[in-house]
């Protein structure tokens, strides 16, 4: 009956003093928290409030033990979401155990159970506020998920906006400059902080898009925060080469570079092209680049592939001579035999040797591989198939 009088003066004594004790909480809070000091005016009161909740709450809780699930949670819903995103969860433990040593410093005296309660209580607390910040991560972290999906998903269907950017942007996007597309089949089991651990390795940061039974990367150079060791130089190919051990079996295709990430569209385009014809090319190498994949993709129908063999090879070949175009069709019609291909153009085969040398300078191709002159050929077949068609729609010339 005693030990029932004596924690009803106590707790009569705890409500009378709460307001004090909120007080110099605060007090304490400015005088060795210097992250509170720094903070606005709105935020400090949100701060207060959340003290102030945490000692009213601790009352309740000494009056009815069984209260703990329901009042420890309630004391973060005093102050507002902003609270939460401004205050870390450090600062948060820092904020209760300042809290803890006011009130056991007011209560000093009032008996070996009190003292106890509020070191249960603070644990309690402790362990709340990790499982608030611990449910605040997690849902932070399914939000920015859906929403690089969604980047992704715009950057592979060109369907971009004005908004893009500031989507990118609330990622966290570190990336800069030059932009390139890896796209892959995922993995069995997918994971993508190993993939991002090793993109970072390299000093480049990525945006991670599955899709089914595919898995694509946006790449891009970064300056990442925090970073001291020195970032290897490599190109994009020997980026991907490097992130290969995350995708899963089957064919790994790199779409062209571009300037940047709102044109990553581009290469997402020629990457998913040659992902879809990647097994035509028998001894494909993995990775590989999109443009080495331009005849299969071009008699895939891939509009951009047709473009871009006519424009990179046949019209600066036929631009330079067309002598080099006639000894790169006759090369190639006579089986890349020098000596056949000499006789059907009345030349030397030095001669052919020669031009053939000055088609790879102008083009970059070499003729004389067998790889290479499936690519070559197909751009002469296209680009004589445009010829062709330009011709007949040309207006005849009206004779006087």
């Amino acid at each position: 009956m005693a030990d029932a009088r004596s924690k009803a003066d106590t707790l009569a004594w705890l409500r009378r003093i709460s307001g004090d004790l909120a007080t110099a909480t605060i007090n304490r809070l400015e005088e060795t928290l210097p992250w509170y000091a720094e903070m606005p005016p709105a935020r400090r009161s949100s701060v207060g409030l959340v003290a102030q909740a945490g000692i009213t709450s601790f009352i309740q809780w000494y009056e009815d033990p069984s209260s703990t699930p329901r009042i420890a949670a309630d004391i973060f819903a005093a102050a507002p979401r902003e609270l939460l995103r401004s205050v870390s969860l450090t600062q948060t433990l820092q904020l209760v155990r300042v809290t803890v040593e006011v009130t056991e410093e007011r209560v000093a005296g009032r008996g070996d159970d009190v003292r106890e309660a509020i070191l249960k209580y603070s644990r309690d607390v402790a362990f709340a506020a990790a499982d608030v910040y611990a449910r605040a991560a997690e849902a932070r972290g399914l939000w920015d998920a859906r929403l690089e999906a969604l980047v992704v998903d715009s950057i592979l269907t060109g369907e971009t906006d004005e908004e893009l950017p500031s989507r990118i942007a609330a990622l966290g996007w570190h990336g800069h400059g030059a932009v390139s597309v890896l796209v892959g089949t995922a993995p069995a089991q997918f994971d993508v902080d190993q993939l991002r651990r090793a993109a970072r390795k390299m000093g480049v940061d990525v945006l991670v898009g599955v899709q089914g039974l595919r898995l694509v990367l946006v790449i891009g150079r970064a300056d990442l925060p925090g970073r001291v060791e020195p970032v290897p130089d490599l190109t994009f190919l020997e980026i991907a080469a490097r992130l290969e051990p995350g995708f899963g079996a089957g064919h790994l295709v790199l779409g062209p570079t571009v300037s940047a990430l709102v044109d990553a569209s581009q290469s997402a385009r020629a990457a998913l092209a040659g992902f879809a014809v990647a097994g035509a090319w028998r001894h494909a190498p993995r990775p590989v680049e999109a443009d080495d994949l331009l005849p299969e993709r071009a008699l895939a129908g891939d509009p951009v592939a047709k473009a871009t063999l006519v424009e990179r090879i046949y019209r600066p070949l036929l631009a330079h001579s067309t002598d080099l175009v006639a000894t790169l069709w006759s090369y190639l019609d006579n089986g890349r035999s020098l000596e056949a291909t000499a006789r059907e153009l009345f030349v030397h085969p030095n001669t052919v040797r020669y031009r053939l040398k000055r088609v790879s300078d102008v083009i970059g191709w070499d003729a004389t591989g067998p790889r290479e002159a499936l690519i070559l050929q197909t751009a002469l077949i296209l680009g004589s198939i445009g010829n062709d068609l330009t011709r007949r729609r040309a207006p005849a010339t009206r004779r006087g």
